[in-house]
């Protein structure tokens, strides 16, 4: 089954979508640039990883507990 067709794996990889171009962001800033295209979309990924960091973090927690139960 695909990602896109479940809603547990697809918020997952928007989960880790948004942590991974954060810390690009934080690593090599120079590398992601607000504009069209996937770095555009990375950029706005970071941008709510920053701004949304405390919710994030919680989405996390919670995305690791559910996989421990499961």
């Amino acid at each position: 089954m695909s990602a896109f067709f479940n809603s547990t794996s697809l918020f997952t990889v928007l989960l880790l979508s948004v942590c991974t171009c954060t810390y690009i962001k934080l690593a090599a800033p120079a590398l992601l640039k607000q504009g069209p295209g996937l770095l555009g979309l990375c950029w706005k990924f970071a941008r709510i990883g920053e701004r949304l960091s405390p919710a994030v973090s919680l989405a996390c927690v919670a995305l690791g507990l559910s996989k421990l139960a499961s």
